[in-house]
């Protein structure tokens, strides 16, 4: 909005001119969000506090400091949609197809996740909507973002990282492939928030990190000098990452242990979608995979007790996902929390470390 309007003033004025660099911007919505998130916060809390009387259904099974947390309500995702739209409307060019790709999946993935949320929270149960109706339609929504995002770049390749101008063309097939990623990380995320801060800092440190690559990504210059495809307009990004960043930072302050709030569904889903979404618009799908490592490390630590226990009847961990694991050996849970969100900047370091080894 505010960027709309300064375009159509001639960026006119010393707002007006900063208005037209992403820098600024970027800064801004990172900003506007974190104030927003802040200042929503407390009432937000206390309506899902009243509406949800016994909060997110504990699982009897998982540790037993947990039933600690009985009562805390959740959808607290609601809060972070909130202030991550209202300032990207502020502040972002909406004339920008990935910025609708990217709010498309946020907005989409969201609902899902308060439908989910809705169900445990009414049926006082863990199972939620049926596992086979949610993907279906997280592959939906991830069908019209990646058509959109093709759409706009034309390009069907995967870029792979280390290697400059190496790609694999996989034509139609890209689409069913964009769409995994969208899904896979979404559904990533949301494995991951079991812990009070576990799920929400990384996912901070992640949008940061993608933020640099969509504004590096954007210009041309930068792209050719490292070597990284340069994918025009994926400079907006920027901004819808460092929303991301501001939103999260808000919603941690509420979240912090012992958290007066848990994102549910309804955040994990959004936020893990939209990480996503931005990936497969800025052509970095597989850098992903290592920025997003500890999630992707979460979720392979489910694949693989699954797997073993359906074969062996043998556990490959005490308990998954992995962070519970760790619990389960009689780590505090903040010393979980804080350790994996080490192990986030390192993956995230070695993300960055993609766009100048090649």
């Amino acid at each position: 909005m505010i960027y709309l309007i300064a375009h159509w003033l001639g960026f006119e004025g010393p707002l007006g001119n900063l208005v037209r660099y992403q820098t600024f911007r970027a800064g801004a919505v990172l900003m506007t969000a974190l104030l927003i998130g802040l200042l929503i916060g407390p009432k937000f809390i206390s309506m899902l506090r009243v509406r949800q009387g016994k909060g997110q259904p504990i699982r009897a099974d998982g540790p037993k400091t947990h039933l600690a947390k009985t009562g805390t309500p959740t959808m607290g995702g609601l809060m972070i949609l909130t202030s991550l739209l209202i300032s990207m409307v502020l502040w972002m060019d909406l004339r920008n197809p990935f910025a609708w790709a990217c709010m498309a999946v946020t907005v989409g993935f969201g609902f899902i996740g308060f439908l989910d949320d809705y169900d445990k929270v009414t049926k006082r149960s863990h199972k939620g909507v049926s596992g086979k109706v949610r993907l279906l339609a997280e592959f939906v929504v991830a069908g019209i973002a990646a058509w959109i995002i093709v759409d706009q770049v034309g390009v069907t390749n995967i870029y792979v990282p280390f290697f400059s101008g190496r790609s694999i063309p996989l034509g139609p097939f890209y689409y069913v492939f964009a769409a995994t990623v969208i899904v896979g990380f979404g559904n990533a995320v949301n494995l991951t928030d079991g812990l009070d801060g576990l799920a929400t800092m990384p996912v901070i440190i992640a949008a940061g990190t993608f933020a640099i690559i969509c504004y590096l990504a954007g210009r041309v210059d930068y792209a050719h000098y490292l070597g990284i495809p340069h994918v025009p307009g994926a400079g907006e990004l920027a901004i819808f990452c460092t929303a991301i960043m501001g939103a999260g930072l808000a919603f941690l302050w509420f979240n912090a242990p012992p958290a007066a709030v848990f994102m549910g569904d309804t955040g994990s889903l959004a936020l893990g979608g939209a990480l996503g979404a931005t990936a497969v618009a800025s052509h970095h799908e597989i850098v992903l995979l290592i920025i997003g490592g500890l999630f992707v490390l979460e979720t392979a630590s489910v694949i693989i007790q699954v797997f073993f226990f359906k074969r062996t009847g043998k556990r490959v961990f005490r308990m998954a996902p992995i962070h519970h694991h760790f619990e389960q050996l009689g780590w505090p849970e903040s010393t979980v929390v804080i350790r994996f969100w080490i192990v986030s900047i390192v993956f995230a370091l070695l993300g960055l470390s993609t766009l100048k080894l090649r």
